[in-house]
């Protein structure tokens, strides 16, 4: 509740407490909507500020109370908002650490705004399907401007108390106590005419190209959004803000923003927002969990492998201020890493200091560079991130184990192999876990935490912490051929083959997932990746080059279908981006616009000659449906073998590993929505139309789940049988 107080003879202060982030819950309106009255009636009072309990403002309102806004006897925070603005005594917002969404809605409301250095404001609705609700998309341009209001709104972005200070969201930045600085800034302002601090008397700033500025700043909003909805709402909702009075905005805003909170997408944000949250509560059927394991400090990290993966993981270490040995075994590739990685903690620094933020005054220790293993001996963590090769990362973990101390954590960077052959050398293999990275690693966020049979909890709780340290978001999943993430991808990548060998191309492909919402379609993927990547790991497990046994039918592998598209695509150099020509055509090597390849769209018809392959023309629907629901149909396999503890965190790793679209909530979300009866019955049809497709057989636990009559998402994993369970 807020606490109404005297500050000094002539100010109240009015405390927002809810803790522990001060949400604006119904409660909290009340007290707010009620002190402002009492400030308002009380002659004795002159003034009031308007602060947070525990020093924080406020983060806004409680997202699981957005459908309840305004209904029965509860006041809108839009009109506390209107409460505050309309008082005839001045109202002085004292900011500490955060203002966000509701937050940041609140203090625009008041008439001044201070904050101390360290606090941020934000209106992050866009990023959970929504818009500032309460004013936010009238206001905030009315105060700073069309542009500026635009860039903070349409991405949600944090923005520091200094950027604010220059743009003219705040009055005043403060080093020391900023409440009573606020009571200094009410008591010195009492008096003075309101008129000119009310934005809702406003007009927002028109400029003389601003036609061109709004439909420039369009085109720009609906490229980003890929298809996301509320980016686009909360851009029409600032046009508003040029176009009409203060009071018809309003109206256009609560339109808009009844329009988003009823959408699915609103849904499916919503929704990737807890289940991130939900996937950081790790569990095993030991009984070990997050909340019991107790994990180790890391005060010195090592990196082993300095190739691209590496140099990311040493600078997301530098970044996250843990001192950090990188070791390689040629001296040239040591000091080609070490300029790399000096160049991606520079790039860093100049990103930081564009996006207004400041160095906190701690500088991190630079990387320690080194040819020798002896420089291992006293890290706490060793994190080997040299390329897939089951026996070079045994050779490592066997000397890591000889040189490392006993309760040095061994970690390796693994796409696909398997962490307890890996562990198996070591003395130590309650110590040894997978950390998964993706590329590039110091601005993935995504971190997949494999467990093998012996890892302790204490290795998996630490690998957690660190992974939050560095700015990561660490998914816990059990061991198998690609983990998660990789192993569903397998599928997905195996259909996008199949469709063109049967009559599709890489274009209708990619301009299908691509209409669904992904920034881009599997065959650009490739190309940006590299065709080799994947060539490499198919070589290794014997699928195709000189392991293949002598006789083996080019379309089969034990007895099932097989694409050998790829493989000829990389016998012909054509390896992506890196060398000019993969899927599409690049006018050099290393260039990044893709166009349509003359060659490949010759040769995909003389291949499939070649091969007997009846052509046809293929739908996108199609397309969409033999992707998307053989991803999710491995999803569901996943989940039965125990390897993801729940859908939400196969949501997660997608969404933040993988490219689905987050206003689409994930593969297992989609499925639910769409509906498992219906996801069934198309995996039936086109298994039965493709018998030597095992991955389109439709999964045992999908097909229990719509036996049990589709019961909610949040209820299939207490359907999965315990004893297949591994998480």
């Amino acid at each position: 509740m807020a606490q109404y107080l005297r500050g000094t003879a002539a100010v109240a202060v009015i405390r927002l407490c809810n803790p522990p982030l001060n949400t604006l819950s119904p409660a909290t309106l009340r007290a707010l909507e009620r002190d402002v009255n009492h400030v308002n009636t009380d002659p004795a009072v002159k003034a009031a500020v308007i602060c947070g309990e525990n020093g924080k403002f406020s983060a806004g309102a409680d997202i699981k109370g957005f459908p309840s806004i305004g209904q029965g006897d509860m006041p809108s925070l839009e009109s506390v908002i209107s409460l505050i603005e309309k008082s005839e005594k001045p109202m002085v917002a004292a900011i500490e650490d955060m203002a966000y969404g509701g937050g940041l809605e609140v203090a625009l409301g008041c008439h001044y705004r201070i904050a101390n250095v360290q606090a941020r404001v934000a209106l992050p609705e866009v990023t959970i399907g929504l818009l500032p609700g309460a004013g936010g998309t009238q206001r905030l341009p009315r105060l700073i401007g069309v542009p500026a209001a635009l860039d903070i709104i349409t991405t949600g972005r944090h923005v520091p108390a200094t950027e604010a200070l220059k743009l003219g969201i705040l009055d005043e930045l403060v080093e020391g106590n900023t409440v009573e600085a606020a009571i200094n800034l009410a008591e010195r302002v009492s008096g003075q005419p309101l008129e000119p601090r009310r934005l809702c008397l406003k007009q927002t700033p028109r400029l003389p190209n601003m036609e061109a500025i709004l439909d420039e700043a369009f085109m720009k909003v609906k490229k980003q959004a890929n298809g996301c909805l509320s980016p686009e709402m909360c851009f029409q909702a600032v046009k508003a803000s040029v176009y009409f009075p203060f009071s018809e905005g309003i109206r256009k805003e609560r339109e808009l923003f009844h329009f988003l909170l009823t959408s699915g997408q609103a849904t499916a944000l919503q929704y990737a927002f807890f289940a991130q949250r939900l996937a950081e509560k790790w569990a095993l059927l030991s009984g070990a969990s997050w909340k019991t394991a107790v994990p180790q400090p890391v005060r010195r990290a090592a990196v082993i492998g300095l190739g691209t993966m590496g140099q990311g993981i040493v600078a997301s270490l530098v970044k996250a201020k843990i001192p950090v040995v990188a070791l390689e075994q040629d001296k040239k590739q040591l000091e080609q890493a070490r300029e790399a990685v000096m160049a991606l903690l520079e790039q860093e620094a100049l990103r930081m200091q564009q996006n207004g933020q400041k160095p906190d005054g701690c500088k991190p220790d630079l990387p320690q560079f080194t040819l020798d293993f002896g420089a291992l001996k006293n890290v706490d963590m060793v994190i080997e991130a040299v390329f897939e090769d089951m026996a070079l990362k045994k050779e490592i973990f066997h000397k890591l184990s000889i040189v490392c101390k006993p309760e040095a954590f061994l970690c390796t960077n693994t796409s696909y192999l398997d962490i307890d052959e890996i562990a198996s050398v070591t003395s130590h293999p309650h110590q040894v876990i997978g950390t998964h990275f993706f590329s590039p690693a110091h601005r993935m966020k995504l971190l997949e935490i494999i467990y093998g049979q012996q890892t302790s909890p204490t290795a998996i709780a630490t690998a957690m912490r660190l992974g939050k340290a560095m700015g990561k978001i660490g998914v816990v999943v059990g061991n198998c051929f690609g983990f998660v993430g990789n192993r569903m991808l397998n599928p997905y990548i195996e259909q996008t083959y199949f469709l063109l060998e049967e009559g599709s191309t890489p274009e209708e492909v990619d301009k299908a997932l691509q209409g669904f919402g992904f920034k881009m379609g599997p065959f650009r993927v490739s190309d940006l990746a590299g065709l080799d990547v994947g060539w490499r790991s198919r070589k290794g497990q014997g699928l195709t080059g000189a392991n293949l046994p002598p006789g083996t039918p080019p379309h089969q592998r034990d007895g099932k279908r097989y694409s050998p598209l790829p493989d000829i695509l990389c016998e012909k150099g054509r390896f992506g981006q890196k060398t000019g020509k993969g899927w599409y055509q690049y006018d050099k090597p290393g260039g990044r616009v893709a166009k349509s390849d003359p060659w490949l769209h010759s040769f995909l018809p003389e291949y499939r000659s070649a091969h007997n392959i009846i052509t046809r023309t293929i739908s996108q629907d199609e397309i969409l449906e033999r992707c998307l629901y053989s991803l999710a149909n491995e999803g569901f396999r996943i989940l039965s073998d125990g390897i993801a503890s729940c859908p939400e965190a196969i949501d997660t790793i997608y969404i933040n590993g993988y490219g689905w679209p987050r206003h689409r909530g994930g593969p297992m979300f989609h499925a639910s929505e769409v509906g498992l009866p219906r996801i069934l019955a198309k995996l039936s049809k086109y298994a039965e139309a493709n018998p030597d497709i095992p991955k389109l057989q439709p999964s045992a636990f999908l097909q229990k789940l719509v036996a049990l009559g589709s019961p909610p998402l949040k209820e299939w994993s207490s359907h999965v049988g315990s004893q297949n369970s591994n998480l």
